[in-house]
């Protein structure tokens, strides 16, 4: 099992398809600052200011970018900063744009799509496109909203037309479908904001599931299915700013931080071997497979790398020689009363793993608790070093108490009569 794990390890560690992700302080990005779109002199509810907040950072997670920094800036404005952005355009456009869906009844008329039309969501009111295309048509009633949409994702059809799905959650199932199935052989629009983007004629009654059909090109189907998934701002917000930020670790920072990690492990490495001897020899094994699974695990799990994240990883390294120095301590104490060299080594795991057990459980939960304030209060960078953290926990219990032990009971355990008679081996 060992073997196989190395070998999946390998692969991962050297697959291209695998890159790291480096964070914001790593690779620099883009910084977008929001502000609320009201008067200056109109309070900005603080809760709907953090419920837009978590829309904005729904939608940019939607576009793949690792690790974002999205944050409330003051009483009126949200901070956004996007590692490594490919697309500075596409990622605007989808935070800003508040996308609001709605089914309309446009009775026997096939509007043109892109035809700026007034809806009954206006209130009397004229729409905005009104501004660039002149009055609209007369106001058409509104059927149901996106509000009433479960989910929305983006696919190709057998023939590679770019379409987007969407499910209704029940009662809007139940809307769309009472109405189409008492208005077969009319037109069912599907309204934009305020612009037709299809105007499909009604041929059967449909139920909770359909799909929006358009001249699309994918990346237009993925950022529609984005806007309609993850709704509209509860707060009108215009971008006051927005401007490219280099990394703010320089390269010869991080030259100099991986030389002091390959340093420090180095140390411990040393002093494992020279404390414990042959045993810390086989524990310097495990501690470098250790090291293998952790990156090898962030590659294919897509960790995104900033230096919070690289302070997890180091600190559960310490942790992960805390297990062996438990394991190795209770072995010379048996060997000190007299126990057989197998017996030590048996003894040694089994009454430190209760410590070892209850110690990395305490700060998994923490890592938890990290997790969780750093996902509800925008501190990816928090979210970073908990998910880190958790992850080298989790591997360093597997290497201290399986493959340092499979190790210790091949080596030492063939050679038992021989290395009882030379205690100096095992740092007793």
């Amino acid at each position: 099992m060992i073997i196989l794990i190395l070998a999946a390890a390998l692969w991962v560690t050297f697959d291209d398809n695998h890159p790291i992700r480096p964070g914001l302080d790593l690779q620099g990005g883009l910084q977008v600052l929001l502000a609320a779109d009201v008067p200056p002199d109109e309070p900005v509810d603080s809760g709907d200011l953090q419920a837009a907040r978590q829309v904005i950072s729904q939608r940019v997670n939607g576009l793949g970018v690792a690790e974002p920094l999205i944050q409330v800036d003051g009483d009126r404005r949200i901070l956004v900063e996007l590692p490594g952005i490919e697309d500075p355009d596409t990622a605007v456009d989808v935070i800003r744009e508040t996308a609001l869906l709605e089914f309309v009844d446009t009775g026997d008329q096939s509007l043109p799509e892109g035809t700026c039309v007034r809806t009954s969501l206006n209130e009397g009111r004229s729409s905005p496109c009104e501004e660039e295309d002149g009055p609209a048509a007369p106001t058409y009633d509104t059927v149901l909203t996106g509000g009433e949409l479960r989910n929305a994702a983006a696919q190709a059809d057998r023939f590679g037309r770019y379409l987007v799905t969407f499910e209704m959650t029940d009662e809007g199932g139940q809307i769309l479908g009472d109405f189409t199935a008492a208005n077969v052989g009319r037109f069912l629009t599907l309204v934009l904001d305020k612009r037709v983007i299809s105007s499909p004629r009604i041929r059967e009654a449909i139920g909770d599931q359909g799909s929006i059909s358009g001249d699309f090109t994918p990346e237009e189907a993925r950022n529609l299915a984005l806007q309609l998934r993850y709704g509209r701002l509860p707060v009108p917000l215009v971008i006051e700013s927005t401007r490219e930020i280099g990394a703010t670790l320089g390269h010869l920072s991080v030259e100099q931080s991986v030389q002091a990690g390959v340093i420090g492990v180095s140390i411990v490495l040393l002093f494992m071997l020279v404390y414990y001897r042959l045993p810390g020899f086989l524990a310097d094994l495990a501690l470098l497979l250790y090291a293998l699974l952790n990156f090898a695990v962030f590659k294919w799990l897509g960790v995104t790398l900033t230096l919070p994240a690289i302070a997890g990883f180091l600190l559960s390294t310490g942790m992960a020689v805390d297990a062996n120095i438990l394991v190795f301590e209770r072995m010379k104490e048996e060997l000190r009363q007299g126990s057989t060299l197998n017996r030590a080594i048996r003894a040694g795991f089994e009454r430190a793993w209760s410590s070892i057990r209850d110690s990395n459980i305490a700060t998994l939960v923490i890592t938890a608790i990290l997790w969780s304030f750093g996902r509800n209060f925008g501190a990816s960078m928090v979210q970073g070093f908990a998910i880190t953290l958790a992850i080298g926990v989790t591997i360093s219990m597997f290497t201290a108490v399986v493959v340092t032990r499979t190790l210790v009971d091949l080596v030492m355990g063939l050679g038992a009569d021989w290395l009882a008679e030379r205690q100096w081996a095992v740092g007793a």
